[in-house]
């Protein structure tokens, strides 16, 4: 009820969206809720395939005929590749009103199994293929002063659990990073969002459990799991709110509980731990 209230009002009429990572999961969900209220789109992703399969989806979702879908392949977390594709749709199409950061890799395992390469691969995918797009579009942003950057964290992105030690600094790091542009570029009015989901249920997350530790697979079975579209509706309102932090799901009450009662939440996780290792039999 609440989608079809948001698409009579057609919120994003003329507005533009460049949407990273929106060829799968909750970055295409976003993209296909952004053209149903009336808004252009153009969806980054690193796979060309993939990319023309979800424009063909979300443009059959436009309401009127004068709506654009465009598509840019890139890999988001080499800067050279992300200035002189985003300039170049600017120059043709504009300035986006609003910047979707969606990208995101997680292989988790036990920390003293990850590679340094390892950490290096989530720290470019998930932290510099959001900022390298953000630092393009920011002196646009200066300029005209205004547009609004929307960032994924997760609920990695305030609470450490094990197996997730090269995914979870990123994540942190992406909170960091929102709260500074938030504060330095206030006075130039450009807006940040920072989105905390829960586990949704996309390829990523898929791809994630293969390699989880098996604690960590028995830990996540008590958690709730949402679907793309679901998120991507909580992202649309919190975005046209203009809120700081987007939570989804489950999200907020872990957020609130963590930064009022962090040993509390420490000792649920360090319980879950070790009922999950019990579990598996072992001793440690």
């Amino acid at each position: 009820m609440v989608k079809e209230k948001l698409i009579k009002k057609q919120p994003f009429k003329g507005k533009w969206a460049i949407i990273s990572g929106g060829s799968k999961g909750i970055g295409k969900a976003t993209a296909k809720l952004f053209v149903q209220l009336g808004g252009n789109v153009c969806i980054v992703a690193r796979t060309l395939e993939t990319l023309n399969d979800a424009y063909e989806e979300i443009n059959s979702l436009k309401v009127n005929e004068n709506q654009l879908v465009e598509v840019i392949s890139c890999d988001m977390s080499n800067m050279e590749q992300v200035e002189r594709l985003f300039k170049k749709h600017i120059k043709e199409f504009g300035v986006p009103d609003y910047l979707f950061n969606i990208v995101g890799i997680s292989y988790p395992d036990y920390t003293d199994k990850l590679t340094i390469e390892n950490y290096k691969f989530h720290m470019d995918t998930n932290f510099f293929g959001q900022l390298n797009p953000i630092l393009t579009v920011l002196p646009y942003y200066m300029e005209r002063k205004e547009g609004h950057f929307i960032n994924m964290s997760s609920i990695s992105g305030y609470i450490g659990l094990m197996g997730y030690a090269a995914y979870t600094p990123t994540k942190f790091a992406i909170v960091g990073l929102s709260e500074v542009l938030r504060n330095e570029y206030k006075q130039y009015n450009i807006k940040v969002s920072i989105v905390y989901p829960p586990d949704t249920d996309t390829f990523g997350l898929h791809e994630e459990a293969k390699s989880r530790p098996e604690e960590l697979n028995i830990i996540a079975e008590r958690g709730g799991l949402m679907q793309p579209d679901e998120v991507a509706e909580v992202i649309i309102k919190g975005v046209l709110k203009e809120k700081l932090y987007i939570h989804a799901g489950s999200s907020k009450i872990y957020w609130r509980l963590m930064r009022l009662f962090p040993k509390l939440v420490h000792k649920f996780t360090d319980s879950d731990l070790k009922k999950a290792r019990k579990k598996m039999g072992k001793k440690i």
